[in-house]
């Protein structure tokens, strides 16, 4: 009985040396400050990527996952409009216009990114590590879109004001469509009969909504390849703390 005993002592004895090693292991491999730096890397990394890709000529504009169309509220515009002449090309042109106004603006996200990373503590950084997939997008999302959205709407403004293709801005093409279909279409009398009712949507809010979100689906997308893609941690603090979560 008492041979048992001991050696039952002896196996829980054990096993509780072993666990106290992993753990020691476990606490030993990455330290706060590599949490933070590699955390940090991955933001920076995963953000330069993204504002480089979407401001990019056709970075929203030929990216059918995040190309800008026309607000809703204009979908009944294009049905009429094709039924007359060049209003498929005078559609196309002001989606084209609307998301180069995204592409122009998105490079403003940078320093507004890089102010939320440096800022980022200790325990953000380990619920980030050890967070789901897009964790660290979600932390970007918390502490940036408020100042995104207020820094990207005056610039998607002035944006939509250049003069771009032939002279023409977006907010000039948007009005050339939405005065085209209202005075050739609702201010008819078949119009007025079907009870159509002009539109007349600004478009720098609709377009810096969907412009950040776009922004924040390549975000996520690079965060999500450096999770779970060794290739794509490109340096050495990044291997390191990413290959702690590939076990």
């Amino acid at each position: 009985m008492k041979k048992a005993a001991l050696v039952l002592f002896t196996l829980m004895l054990t096993l509780t040396w072993t666990s106290c090693e992993e753990f020691t292991d476990i606490t030993d491999v990455l330290t706060n400050a590599e949490v933070i730096e590699g955390l940090r890397s991955a933001l920076t990394v995963g953000t330069d990527t993204s504002v480089t890709t979407v401001s990019a000529l056709n970075g929203y504009y030929q990216d059918a996952l995040i190309k800008i169309l026309l607000p809703p509220e204009a979908e009944i515009i294009q049905s009429y409009l094709t039924l007359i002449p060049f209003g498929d090309q005078l559609w196309e042109e002001t989606v084209m216009r609307i998301n180069r106004a995204a592409e122009d603006a998105a490079t403003e996200a940078k320093p507004i990114f890089l102010n939320a990373i440096t800022g980022m503590t200790i325990d953000d950084g380990w619920a980030i590590l050890n967070g789901e997939d897009t964790a660290a997008t979600g932390y970007l999302i918390e502490k940036t879109y408020t100042d995104l959205s207020t820094l990207f709407q005056p610039k998607i403004k002035t944006s939509l004001d250049k003069p771009l293709i032939g002279g023409v801005s977006t907010n000039e093409s948007w009005g050339s469509l939405t005065t085209y279909y209202n005075d050739l279409v609702v201010n008819t009398l078949v119009g007025q009969l079907a009870g159509l009712t002009e539109v007349n949507s600004e478009l720098d809010g609709y377009v810096t909504e969907r412009a950040l979100n776009g922004l924040f689906i390549k975000v996520a997308d690079e965060e999500k390849a450096i999770r779970t893609d060794p290739l794509a941690r490109v340096n050495d603090i990044l291997d390191k703390v990413f290959s702690s979560l590939d076990e």
